[in-house]
């Protein structure tokens, strides 16, 4: 499996942070330690995704790219790439109708096969998340196979929508960190559109 394998420069635990009132477009940060390690600003009204995240807000660095394979996909497949070397990491998949009641993302490697999921917590939560979105922040499992090898937890704020990501490795298996940096960033603003 090309994608679970360390890459020490990439942080395994982070947060990942979005406003919630914005005009156009959006701007995403990642932190480690309250350090600006990723910034993002996603044009808006875009048929097919392109997202680039640059190491500062002048965006003068490309560290990784998320691209959709598809023009408004409601089970979106977006590949992932580190920006600097064009190395394709894998991709994540979204599973449309599956997501309308609980938000669940397939990780693939770099041939398109499934190895883990990024996945809501549990169903009934998140049944509740959509009637009352404000109120009961989501947890997302990060699995490969059987293994829990991260975990995103959204924390409670009013003027950005905020996830705690930790990566943890499990039984000499770890998934790629890069890769759970694109699921945050998607989650940010895929999913978080329902919040």
């Amino acid at each position: 499996m090309d994608s679970i394998h360390a890459t020490p420069e990439w942080p395994t635990r982070f947060s990942a942070h979005r406003a919630r009132f914005r005009l156009f477009g959006n701007t995403f940060r990642i932190f480690e330690k309250k350090r600006l390690v990723l910034f993002v600003k996603q044009r808006a009204f875009k048929l097919k995704e392109d997202i680039v995240a640059y190491t500062d807000t002048r965006k003068t660095e490309p560290r990784l790219r998320i691209r959709a394979r598809a023009i408004l996909d409601f089970s979106a497949t977006y590949d992932v790439q580190d920006a600097r070397t064009g190395e394709a990491l894998g991709a994540l998949q979204r599973l449309g109708v599956r997501s309308l009641f609980r938000d669940t993302w397939n990780i693939l490697d770099v041939r398109d096969q499934v190895i883990g999921q990024v996945i809501e917590d549990t169903g009934f939560l998140a049944v509740l998340r959509r009637i009352m979105p404000m109120l009961i922040p989501q947890t997302f499992e990060i699995r490969l196979g059987e293994h829990t090898v991260g975990r995103i937890q959204q924390r409670f704020n009013l003027f950005r929508l905020v996830y705690d990501v930790r990566v943890l490795p499990t039984n000499n298996m770890r998934l790629d960190p890069r890769l759970a940096v694109a699921a945050s960033i998607l989650l940010l603003a895929i999913e978080g559109r329902q919040r």
